[in-house]
């Protein structure tokens, strides 16, 4: 078993955690870069995995910088299960949706009045693509042991590391 850190590592921004256990993947919460800009360019660089060999994602909570980049990884190719709580679900509903909406305001806005380095400047994802995302979610309940790829399981207190066992 092997576990890689993509993000929230010299940062308290952008989670994203890839557990390798033979040729399963499991990733750990997906999220943005927040805060200073050349935090948020982060989020435009190339994911160092591809997104179509992830087998899930479990999510931890709604907030963007664990579930934000979410969007992203479906259109670069994960096809897989999102596994959150009935509550996580309901939040990232609101919350992805609103992000893309915003994202397209700001580019629309930069276009608008040429500050981009970018002719047009686009934005990060649109907020189709965060519905597009949510048909990817599987609500769990908070108690409930799951195995998000074959031979990984997952309990319990939101997924924390020590709870997952291959």
């Amino acid at each position: 078993m092997q576990l890689s850190f993509f993000g929230a590592t010299q940062t308290v921004t952008g989670s994203r955690y890839l557990l390798t256990c033979g040729e399963r993947r499991v990733l750990v919460d997906c999220g943005l870069f927040q805060g200073y800009k050349h935090l948020r360019l982060k989020n435009w660089s190339r994911l160092p995995f591809a997104a179509n060999e992830v087998d899930a994602v479990l999510l931890t909570h709604a907030h963007l910088d664990h579930s934000g980049y979410l969007p992203l990884l479906v259109k670069n190719g994960f096809k897989g299960p999102i596994y959150a709580t009935n509550a996580t679900l309901e939040l990232c509903r609101i919350l992805l949706p609103d992000s893309g909406h915003l994202q397209e305001e700001q580019a629309q806005f930069a276009n608008r009045h040429g500050f981009s380095k970018h002719s047009p400047a686009l934005p990060l994802y649109t907020e189709q693509d965060a519905h597009h995302c949510l048909k990817r979610f599987r609500a769990v309940s908070f108690a409930e042991e799951i195995e998000p790829a074959p031979g990984v399981r997952a309990s319990r207190r939101t997924f924390r590391a020590s709870t997952i066992r291959a």
